[in-house]
Parts: structure tokens; C-alpha cells; sequence
């Protein structure tokens, strides 16, 4: 017997949560990664603390938090709700949750794609009237876009496996809020479940290494065109 309507829902819900947050967490981990990295300031040890809690946070203090900051009663989920933004127990409560969780491993990878770059080089680009930004973008940038591909993969797969602040934030709502861990879950409590949850198992695994084989893919391809350069 093969997946139902339910299941290929949760599939395709996980792919969308995954590619959501790892599409918006990038822009704001690359930043976080290059401050850590490059920057000296007050406040820098805490910010890398912050940014790694999750990390050693259980899941579901992670989601409950969520829930407290961003449920319709929170401080900032009311605010968004009065402007027709609701997080909680929806797919985009979803999207933030694994972000959340997914944000430490991609600024891990990155930061250390950026500690690797021979600073002899920006300051080279820096010395010929470089500006900053033009530094980051025609040096940098080129140099760790296998780390940002990296991380990217790291956080996608953490995000389409995120169980604890998922389910904690957003429910378990079949069709909604219900991704392929959750479904799993689901499915073990209930009799003659476990044939189902297999396969979701082996659904998720294939989406895992068709995510690591694109990368790697594409950070060949990368590293090709920077050699060339």
C-alpha cells in the first residue's frame, strides 16, 4: 500500500518548510557568520552563545518559547496578529521554528568557510580601492560559497527533520502543519501505522541524500570556477 493524501501532503510540507527556511535564514546567516568571523565587539561572545542555543536547548523549551513570544498572545505575535500575521499553529510557524533550529549549523559552516580565507587577499582588494561591500561580493563571496552551499544543505536537512519545536509551536495538524517527522510520529501511535511511517522514513532518507548530492554538485562546480579565476 503506498502513501495517502495525508502523507504526500506531509512530504511536500516538509520540502516547503525546509526550502522556506533555509532560503531566509541565509541572508541573515551569511551577515551573522561574517560579524563573527571578521568582527571584534562588545557583545560578540554573546552573540555566538545566542546564535548556538539552540543547539543545547531541548526542542520543545525551543517551541514553547515560540509559542510564548510568537503565539496570538505573545508580545510580538499579538502585534502581528492585529496586522493579520499569524505564526502559531500554521505552516509559516512551521518555517520559523525550523530556521530557528536550523540557523547555528549554517553559520557554523559559513563562519568557518570565512576564517579560511586568506585576509591577504581582501586586503589586496581593500589596497587597490576596493570598498567593502566590493570586497565581500568579488572576493569573499566567491571564496565561501562552498561553505554557504554547505550550510545551506546542513540547515535544509535539519529543517525538513525538525520534530520538537515544530510540533511544540505549530501542532500537529494533518494537511497544515503535519511535516514528515511529525506524520512519523503520528503514525506510531495508532495500529498497523508502522508500515506507513516506514516508508515517510525512507522518503525522508532519499530527500537527505538528494539534497548532499546536489550540493556537492553544485560545490564542485564552484570550486571549478574559482580555480579557474
Amino acid at each position: 500500500m503506498g502513501l495517502g493524501t495525508a502523507e504526500w501532503q506531509a512530504v511536500f510540507l516538509s520540502i516547503k518548510v525546509g526550502l522556506w527556511a533555509t532560503i531566509l535564514s541565509l541572508p541573515v546567516g551569511i551577515f551573522v557568520a561574517y560579524a563573527l568571523a571578521r568582527w571584534e565587539f562588545r557583545g560578540k561572545q554573546v552573540l555566538n552563545a545566542l546564535v548556538h542555543l539552540p543547539l543545547v536547548l531541548p526542542p520543545v523549551v525551543t517551541g514553547y518559547l515560540l509559542l510564548l513570544v510568537f503565539g496570538t498572545r505573545g508580545a510580538v505575535g499579538s502585534f502581528l496578529a492585529d496586522l493579520g500575521v499569524v505564526l502559531a499553529f500554521q505552516w509559516t510557524g512551521a518555517v520559523l521554528a525550523a530556521a530557528i533550529m536550523a540557523f547555528p549549523l549554517m553559520v557554523r559552516a559559513i563562519r568557518l568557510s570565512i576564517e579560511a580565507v586568506d585576509r591577504k587577499l581582501e586586503d589586496a582588494a581593500a589596497t587597490l580601492g576596493a570598498s567593502p561591500i566590493q570586497v565581500f561580493r568579488r572576493i569573499t563571496l566567491p571564496l565561501i560559497l562552498p561553505g554557504v552551499v554547505a550550510g545551506s544543505v546542513l540547515a535544509f536537512a535539519k529543517a525538513i527533520g525538525e520534530f520538537g519545536a515544530t510540533i511544540t509551536f505549530v501542532a500537529n495538524i494533518p494537511g497544515q502543519t503535519q511535516t514528515i517527522p511529525s506524520a512519523i510520529y503520528a503514525f506510531l501511535q495508532v495500529p498497523d501505522g508502522e508500515g506507513v511511517a516506514l516508508r515517510l522514513v525512507a522518503i525522508s532518507i532519499l530527500i537527505a541524500i538528494a539534497a548532499v548530492l546536489v550540493s556537492e554538485s553544485i560545490a564542485q562546480r564552484v570550486a571549478r570556477k574559482v580555480g579557474e579565476r
